[in-house]
This record gives structure tokens, sequence and C-alpha cells, in this order.
């Protein structure tokens, strides 16, 4: 089974730079946005006693630190997340090509799988520091103001080690996160464009494919959102010193509370927020002069009709 515009020794550094210019500025803005969500997931996941609901986080947290501490950690946000995008998307563009060409007969969906669990290493590597700073800004009201104040306070206090604490659980977060969410939204536009569509992509509008392309990024995210929710409690509680190891950290939390606690919240904060990034991601690849993301099978039922 032959895939349109396979990736190909062709591709350019000045195409993975774009890819990666757009997965910076998608996921940095969409970040930010989200912002006031991310407070109220992670302060119910470090104080889940005190905050036992979405409603009770919300009016707590105003009573008691004003309506600015819904935007607390954005700096964070936009810096650390415009960082792990570039690399996320960029990598992953530069990892498939290489994987494509080397893993000639493997199945399309392990070379999915493999590009993403390669970019998000170095993407995590990006976005560490500024989650570790991000996190006790936003669930310890005296650790600071944001990064500027807050990443000398953690050096000073922790060391390099206090940057990279929870290293661990956010590549067991995020690694998976991001397998499953380039493979969805990778097979996603592939059965949209062959029986939804039903022409092939070259064919279609800009406004057919960037819905196409909105469609399969929801997708994707509401599905990677469950099966990292587990890494994700860990981090949280590893970053407010809730827990000193990772195998603390999971029997503090439960087995059941890892899939559940804060899963509300973060699939409406995720499934959104993935669905903008691959929205401005393409839209920057556009007005870039290349074509919208996902690959298609040329079998497309009735493929090429206009």
């Amino acid at each position: 089974m032959v895939m349109e515009g396979r990736v190909s020794e062709d591709l350019t550094p000045r195409y993975y730079a774009l890819c990666a210019i757009g997965g910076m500025l998608s996921a940095g803005t969409t970040h930010l946005a989200i912002t006031p969500l991310d407070v109220l997931k992670v302060n119910m996941q470090v104080h889940p006693i005190k905050y036992y609901s979405i409603s009770s986080c919300f009016t707590t947290l105003l009573r008691e630190q004003g309506p600015s501490v819904l935007w607390k950690g954005w700096t964070g946000k936009f810096f650390g997340y415009g960082a792990q995008g570039g690399c996320r998307f960029g990598l992953y563009e530069y990892f498939k090509g290489v994987y494509s060409n080397v893993l000639v007969d493997q199945n399309k969906n392990f070379v999915f799988l493999l590009s993403s669990a390669s970019a998000e290493v170095f993407a995590n590597l990006a976005l560490c520091p500024f989650e570790a700073v991000k996190v006790r800004v936003q669930a310890q009201p005296c650790f600071a103001k944001g990064l500027f104040d807050g990443f000398p306070k953690l050096y000073a206090s922790e060391g390099t080690r206090g940057f990279y604490r929870g290293l661990i659980p956010l590549l067991g977060r995020n690694i998976p996160f991001s397998m499953v969410m380039f493979s969805t939204f990778e097979h996603s536009v592939d059965f949209l464009y062959r029986n939804m569509v039903k022409r092939k992509k070259e064919d279609c509008s800009i406004g057919q494919q960037l819905g196409v392309t909105c469609l399969a990024g929801y997708a994707a995210g509401s599905v990677g959102s469950f099966i990292s929710n587990p890494a994700d409690n860990i981090v949280s509680s590893l970053y407010n010193r809730k827990a000193d190891s990772l195998a603390l950290a999971i029997r503090n939390i439960g087995l059941a509370n890892l899939f559940t606690r804060s899963l509300p919240i973060r699939m409406l904060l995720v499934g959104p927020s993935i669905t903008l990034q691959w929205f401005f991601y393409d839209t920057i690849k556009i007005l870039g002069g290349l074509p919208t993301s996902g690959e298609v099978t040329t079998d497309t039922k009735g493929g090429g009709r206009a």
C-alpha cells in the first residue's frame, strides 16, 4: 500500500525548519491560552483533598489568591511548551523522513511510533526545566512569580537536579502520549480522506484540508490524554515534593487514582489544545508553501474524483 507524497530524501533543511517553527508557535500559543485550565489541573493533582472538584478548585483559588492566580506559570507554558513543540513537530518530520527511507519494508505505523518516540525524547529535555518551575509556581503560592525569579530560586535550593527531578515520569507521560497522538492523527487523516472526503488531498480546498486536520487533531488529543494521565499525576506529585521517588508517588496516589484523578479536566484541556496546535501548525505550513500534515494511501475509495 503506497502513500501519497511519500517521504523521501528530497526534504530540505528549510522544510524541517518551517515544521519546527510551526510547532514552536502553535504549541506555545495554545498552551498559553489554556493556562487557567492548567492551573486548576495542577492544583487538583497536588491538593486532591482541598480541591476535590473543578468548581471547588476554581472558587477556592479565586477567593484565596484572586483572579491573577489563573495565569500563574504562563511564561513556563509559553516558552517551555514552545520549545517542546518545536522539537516535537520538527524532529518528528525529520525522523519520519529518516525511518521511512531506512525501514522501507516496515509497517507504516511502526515508522509513526518510532519517529514520534525519538522526537519526544529531545522535546522533553527542552521542556523539563520550564515544567519544573511552572508546576511549583502554580501549586506553591510563595515559591515565585514566574520563570525569571523561579529559575534562580530552584537552582539555589536544589541545583541542576531540581530542573530534571521529574524527567523520567515526564518521559513516561509524554512519549506514550506523543506516540499515540501522532499515530492516531496519521491514521485519522488517512481514514477521513479515504472514507469521508473520498478525494485526494490535493484536490480538496484549503478549508477542507484544515477541517480534516482539526477532526484528526481532536481525536489524537483525546486518546493521548487518557493514555498519559497516570504519568501526568506522578509528575505533579514529584515536582511538588509530595513524594521523593517514583514508587512512593505511585503508592501515595493509588493505582486507580493514577488513571482517574484530574482526568475530566485533562481531557477538557488536552483535546481542544491539540486540535488548535494541529490547526495552527498546518496553517503555518500552508503559509510557508508546504502541504498539510498526514499521509494518505493512494487506494482511496473513488480516489482522484473531483
